[in-house]
């Protein structure tokens, strides 16, 4: 599916080795990837909450624009035909899929008419460490007493962020994101499912597409015209910010396994809370910082015992 997307390495002693030199080209894309996707959300967050335009419509532009970002990219891309991306092994799973991505995106934009940027990036962080948790009844994965005292540690960290019953964050916008963490949850799930039997490209395809499909009606029916050039440009540029971090993901999961790269994805908390300081003047409290510290140092140690154990079965089987 893919041609000509890894550039030319040199093989000189003085520089790294090639793959080492991937790896390093992997972790740039994938910290990007993360800067993009956090200009992404600063920009839902402001049209959300000053333009005219209502939350769906909004929800289906992100994903209009994305998908005719991701049609400008297909030579780029690789892509040799249309019907290659419409080539699935596995349609039903696709398409549930992809309604459960327009789910975390629609939970997502909603939680910022009430919460700031880092709250929640927050609640988002604990979709890995939920995936871990129910990833032993539903996939045969089970973790061990060290991550599932990471995962319940990471849960603290939450609850320490959120700090129910305090009246500190609003109901609604908690109960938004955390609807869209558990959307996200079941989103990586079925990725899992679907890694094996599609190409990246045409999971990326079906996840937009599906969201333009379901989202029309509501845009037909309930849809505000924007009201200046600049709502316009605010439009476009979601589809800009994440067609780019989506392509960039596929360039540096192409050059590093995902269990090395997957630690770097924590790096959008800090675009997360500089763009929410520069665009809406918000700065984290003491409560988000502790809480997201901590939900951020558990996914780390349940990446690093994950790979540990890859490492071991490695060794076993070269034994």
């Amino acid at each position: 599916m893919l041609r000509g997307l890894r550039g030319r390495k040199t093989t000189t002693t003085a520089n790294p080795s090639p793959d080492e030199g991937d790896r390093i080209a992997a972790i740039g894309l994938v910290v990007l990837a993360t800067c993009l996707f956090s200009c992404l959300d600063a920009t839902a967050k402001y049209l959300v909450n000053y333009s005219n335009l209502p939350v769906g419509q909004i929800v289906w532009a992100r994903f209009l624009a994305q998908f005719l970002g991701m049609a400008f990219l297909i030579p780029a891309l690789g892509i040799l035909s249309l019907r290659a991306l419409f080539t699935t092994n596995a349609l039903w799973l696709q398409i549930t899929r992809s309604i459960f991505l327009a789910l975390t995106t629609i939970f997502n934009f909603v939680a910022f008419i009430y919460l700031q940027l880092d709250q929640t990036i927050s609640i988002m962080f604990l979709a890995p460490l939920t995936v871990a948790l129910v990833a032993g009844p539903l996939l045969g994965e089970w973790v061990g007493w060290r991550r599932f005292i990471a995962i319940l540690v990471g849960f603290v960290g939450i609850v320490i962020v959120v700090r129910p019953g305090l009246g500190f964050l609003h109901l609604g916008g908690a109960v938004s994101s955390f609807s869209s963490m558990i959307a996200l949850s079941v989103f990586i799930l079925l990725t899992r499912l679907l890694a094996m039997r599609d190409p990246a490209l045409v999971t990326l395809f079906y996840s937009l597409m599906v969201g333009v499909v379901v989202g029309t009606p509501y845009a037909w029916l309930y849809g505000v015209w924007p009201q200046d050039v600049f709502t316009w440009c605010l439009l476009l540029a979601m589809g800009l910010f994440g067609g780019l971090g989506h392509y960039f993901f596929i360039l540096a999961y192409e050059r590093a396994p995902a269990s090395y790269l997957s630690p770097f994805l924590y790096a959008q908390i800090i675009g997360m809370v500089g763009l929410g300081y520069l665009v809406f003047g918000n700065l984290p409290d003491g409560f988000t910082v502790i809480g997201s510290l901590i939900v951020v140092s558990s996914g780390l140690y349940l990446y690093h015992r994950e790979h540990l154990k890859r490492k071991a079965i490695v060794e076993k089987a070269k034994v």
